[in-house]
């Protein structure tokens, strides 16, 4: 949607920055969020550029969504030029923990978890990311977790967390867990309100964690 465009190109000052995005909705969503991007409707299957026309591979929050990620990796080996990097940052489902705990909460996020793993993609794939950068042939440089944790000693930041971040992501799975019978309607509207709850309860937090690698391609 053009949020990570934004910040690299505030941050890449003199970069030509070129976004990819398989759906036109999000391309046109960015297109009005950053007025100065490039952006192309393309597939990370088949990524259209020439081999070889990168310095860099920028990727956030998509690999999980892949079937077979390690193919993506493998083009974008060969988009970049020899010695270029890719950066990759990548969520882990798991590793995330919260208080107030309740049985509901934990059966939402259980869900999601399953709902993402019947479409045959990786809600886990953030602990994979050293492995899939050095199979793909990158020199892997760097491989860390990043973590966000919000609580009463900010607010603002707790409540971003979970009900900007959290809870809309969890209801991208609503109808599949449904449908999964993983949950009934009621169980799953109980649950999201406790994760909700955790931004208001006294004590309430929220921890995530996701996980950054770097890699460089070879110099030829």
């Amino acid at each position: 949607m053009g949020a990570q465009t934004a910040i690299l190109l505030r941050r890449s000052p003199g970069a030509r920055l070129i976004s990819m995005d398989i759906s036109q909705e999000s391309l046109a969503a960015a297109a009005r969020h950053v007025r100065d991007g490039v952006f192309i409707q393309a597939d990370a299957a088949a990524p259209p550029m020439r081999d070889g026309s990168f310095d860099h591979v920028f990727v956030c929050f998509l690999l999980e969504h892949l079937a077979k990620p390690q193919d993506a990796i493998g083009h974008f080996f060969r988009l970049l030029r020899p010695g270029g990097a890719i950066t990759v940052i990548e969520g882990d489902h798991e590793a995330c923990v919260w208080t107030p705990w309740t049985a509901p909460s934990a059966a939402v996020w259980r869900a999601m978890i399953r709902a993402q793993q019947d479409m045959g993609h990786d809600p886990l794939i953030g602990r994979r990311l050293y492995s899939l950068l050095a199979a793909g042939g990158f020199e892997v440089t760097r491989s860390e977790p990043r973590v966000v944790h919000g609580d009463g000693a900010d607010p603002a930041l707790l409540d971003a967390v979970v009900n900007k971040i959290i809870v809309p992501m969890a209801m991208t799975a609503r109808e599949r867990a449904l449908a999964a019978g993983y949950l009934t309607s009621q169980e799953w509207e109980q649950g999201v309100k406790d994760i909700q709850r955790t931004a208001l309860a006294p004590g309430g937090a929220f921890f995530y964690s996701w996980f950054k690698a770097v890699g460089r391609k070879p110099p030829a």
